[in-house]
C-alpha cells in the first residue's frame, strides 16, 4: 500500500511539472521604468542605455544581474517589471561603486539567448517566478 501511494503522489508530481508555466515574454522598457518604483528607486545621476546604444568609456567588463520575483498575485508584466527594477538597482549599485555614471550596451540575456533591443526586455514567466537577466557594462 505504501509503494502504491508513494507511486501515485510522483504520478502527481511529474503531471503537474509537465503543465508549468515556463514561458518568455517581452515587456516595454519604458512602461517598467514608468513605474512608481522605478521613478523613486532610481537614482536620475545613473543613466541606462539599452539595446547597442553607447556613452562614454567603458570602465568595466561585461557584467550580468540575474533577479528574480514570485508572480502570486501579480499579473505576468507586474512581477516581470519588478525584477526588470531589481536588475537596474544592481547595475546601478555598481555603477556606483565602480565611479561611473552610466550603464550601456544593456541587453537580456536570458537562458543565455541574447535579445538586443531599445525598447523591450525578456523575461522569463513561470507558475510562481518570474526572472529577468539582464548585461551591460558600467561607463563614464
Amino acid at each position: 500500500m505504501k509503494k502504491f501511494l508513494f507511486f501515485a503522489v510522483a504520478a502527481l508530481f511529474v503531471a503537474n511539472s509537465a503543465y508549468a508555466k515556463n514561458d518568455i515574454m517581452r515587456f516595454p522598457i519604458a512602461a517598467a521604468l514608468a513605474e512608481p518604483d522605478a521613478k523613486a528607486k532610481l537614482d536620475p545621476n545613473i543613466k541606462f542605455y539599452f539595446g547597442n546604444k553607447s556613452a562614454g568609456r567603458k570602465i568595466t567588463q561585461q557584467l550580468s544581474s540575474n533577479k528574480k520575483t514570485n508572480s502570486i498575485n501579480k499579473t505576468d508584466q507586474a512581477a516581470c517589471n519588478r525584477a526588470f527594477l531589481s536588475a537596474l538597482l544592481s547595475f546601478q549599485d555598481r555603477a556606483k561603486k565602480e565611479g561611473g555614471n552610466k550603464v550601456v550596451n544593456i541587453t537580456s540575456y536570458y537562458y543565455k539567448n541574447v535579445f538586443v533591443s531599445d525598447k523591450e526586455f525578456e523575461c522569463g514567466v513561470g507558475s510562481i517566478m518570474n526572472g529577468v537577466t539582464l548585461r551591460g557594462y558600467i561607463a563614464k
